[in-house]
């Protein structure tokens, strides 16, 4: 099964990719690796949530939107190489997190969206990983996830 026909599978579908807010990429690809920029949890061009984990934004909900992010995150992969399963591995991702001052809980939140790379990506989503709190992101998104992916060059 393809990692599209995952994602449908889920129930889910691969959005467009959120045209950059700043001068930057969605992507670039060096040699046989893709790095996504930082995914905020666009749905339809807008933020479901605002605010800092732990104060504003409960940690379910929390992990629901770095759920959002990973998928924004594929999908700016799938953009620059086509079909997902040209991804060989997804090598690295990194979770930030808007945390209120007490907040200690961000790998819980960004477990989101490890879970959904191995989902889509079975043995090849699994990744090392950095979930790092932070004072606040851009348009006080609560957070924020980039990925590095390893790509079949032959595919």
């Amino acid at each position: 099964m393809s990692p599209e026909d995952r994602i449908k599978e889920l129930g889910l579908e691969i959005p467009g990719v959120a045209t950059p807010a700043g001068a930057y990429l969605p992507t670039v690809r060096t040699g046989s690796y893709v790095y996504t920029a930082g995914q905020v949890p666009f749905v339809d061009g807008a933020l479901p949530a605002t605010g800092k984990v732990g104060a504003q934004v409960d940690v379910d909900r929390a992990k629901e939107l770095a759920r959002i992010c990973a998928l924004n995150a594929i999908a700016a992969v799938k953009a620059e190489v086509g079909e997902l399963s040209r991804v060989k591995r997804i090598v690295k991702v990194v979770g930030f997190v808007a945390s209120a001052p007490d907040f200690t809980r961000q790998p819980e939140v960004i477990n989101g969206a490890s879970e959904l790379l191995g989902e889509v990506f079975g043995a090849a989503g699994k990744h090392a990983r950095s979930a790092v709190g932070v004072a606040v992101l851009p348009l006080d998104a609560p957070v924020e996830v980039e990925l590095i992916a390893e790509i079949d060059e032959n595919g």
